[in-house]
């Protein structure tokens, strides 16, 4: 295997033993788009602290030193170190975390230079703050060290990446030690950072965002807080270890730092109430949310898709069939209830596969949310469009069975196969557990495919509408 630049081929004194496995490019590559910068400027590493380490090592080979000021953010540290007009030692490497703009990060490495600038950005994905990586063509000296392991999802995987000049990364590369990635990371890594996991990870990283602005303002209603970064807050409570015993009595680890605790936010608000009720604060209460993921791979799609049957939005989906991303928002809009569902597939075979199990996706994703299925109205029914007519009639029993009557002239409407039309609501019915009879007539073939998508939307809106607590069954069960 030869590797690019900056990657080393070979480790010194062995035969063909490599440094990365032979997918380790198609990381960095990927990576690359991901962080928005060319491939040459990127190296994988495990994570932060592996990064940091190489930083270390390369200081220890050369003779250098690391110097590490304790000031944040970067406003501050500017005036720390170096002093203005002083230069750092050649061998030197200033190492921060910075949130600052890229701007501040590139005087400070203009500053320091010709030591190395190596910028801790962990935690980017939570703020509202440029990457620095946008200034490292700029930069000759700087290193931005971004990880999978919060943002990603990727916290037990440790997987991340240093973004610098190739012939910087060249100079950290030589410092790496043999398979410093194992292959069963990179792969962990490239199925984190595949585009069907992309709006997803957007959604999870919004969602701790919310949650940690929410957290903040009720606790804040008692004591100092900093708002921080990342799934992390900072309180001061009047009496911290007391306030620790608390949390742990509750569930929540959190742990001090000086007279400051840092306490955890996760994206699950259920888990975020349990530290706010260690603390005497009592959110109102509210029904389980009913939420449902599903992910599908398979040799022909890579597909994740989640709902919130109580939530009337956000509704985005990309399966690159065009016309069946609207249908699918007709039924989420017309459902009332969020979507996101993010395929890969195979279109340059054909779109069959990609509509067929995106379907399947968004049946199992839905069938997880109506979870037993209490309280719900269970049936529903309707949709006249123009001179179309749809009817579609639902029953959420638990007992797939799907029955479709309505044919079409136009074999395609845009890349959409009209043929698939009913077997899309086949693979619904069967993997949402549902009798869904549908009928429909009309001239034309646009206007009833999308009578049949809104139809079953507010069909299904009706279905999953919350009623009671009770299972609408005489069997008690769904």
């Amino acid at each position: 295997m030869t590797l690019p630049a900056p990657y080393p081929p070979l480790v010194s004194g062995s035969e063909g033993l490599d440094r990365y496995p032979d997918d380790a490019s198609a990381l960095a590559a990927r990576m690359a788009a991901v962080y928005g910068v060319p491939a040459e400027q990127v190296l994988p590493v495990r994570g932060l602290t592996h990064g940091l380490e190489l930083a270390w090592r390369l200081a220890a080979r050369d003779g250098g030193s690391v110097e590490a000021p304790k000031a944040e953010p970067y406003a501050s540290l500017a005036a720390i170190y170096p002093a203005k007009g002083e230069t750092a030692p050649e061998k030197s490497i200033v190492v921060i975390r910075a949130l600052g703009s890229p701007e501040a990060v590139g005087e400070m490495a203009a500053r320091v230079a010709p030591a190395l600038l190596v910028v801790d950005e962990g935690l980017i994905e939570f703020s509202d703050s440029a990457s620095a990586v946008t200034v490292v063509s700029d930069q000759p000296n700087l290193v931005v060290l971004r990880s999978l392991s919060l943002a990603y999802g990727l916290a037990g995987a440790r997987v991340g990446a240093a973004i610098a000049q190739a012939q910087t990364l060249v100079r950290l590369a030589s410092v790496l030690e043999p398979y410093a990635l194992p292959e069963p990371l990179v792969r962990l890594a490239m199925q984190a950072l595949d585009p069907s996991r992309m709006i997803e990870t957007a959604e999870r990283i919004a969602s701790v965002r919310r949650e940690r602005e929410r957290v903040v303002r009720e606790l804040g209603r008692q004591m100092p807080v900093e708002p921080g970064v990342g799934p992390i807050i900072m309180a001061r409570p009047e009496e911290p270890a007391a306030a620790l015993a608390g949390l742990k009595a509750y569930g929540v680890e959190a742990d001090l730092s000086g007279e400051r605790l840092r306490l955890p936010i996760s994206i699950k608000s259920e888990v975020n109430d349990r530290l706010l009720a260690a603390f005497g604060l009592t959110p109102a209460k509210r029904r389980p949310a009913r939420v449902g993921q599903a992910v599908r791979d398979t040799k022909e799609t890579r597909i994740v898709c989640a709902v919130d049957l109580d939530a009337p939005g956000p509704v985005k989906i990309e399966t690159g069939v065009g016309f069946f991303d609207h249908m699918l928002e007709q039924i989420a809009a017309h459902g009332g209830f969020s979507l996101r569902l993010q395929c890969e597939g195979d279109l340059h075979t054909d779109p069959h596969h990609t509509i067929e199990d995106s379907a399947i996706a968004l049946g199992q994703a839905l069938k997880q949310a109506l979870g037993e299925r209490k309280g719900i109205a269970r049936y529903g029914f309707v949709l006249p469009m123009d001179e179309a007519n749809a009817t579609v009639s639902i029953d959420l029993s638990g007992r797939p069975y799907p029955l479709f009557e309505g044919t079409f002239e136009t074999p395609f409407i845009g890349d959409y196969r009209t043929d698939l039309t009913a077997h899309v609501f086949r693979s619904l019915a069967e993997a949402m557990g549902a009798a869904v009879h549908i009928k429909v007539t009309g001239q034309d073939d646009h206007h009833k495919t999308e009578a049949v998508y809104k139809a079953f939307g507010r069909a299904l809106r009706q279905a999953i509408r919350v009623e009671g607590d009770a299972v609408p069954s005489t069997k008690g069960v769904l």
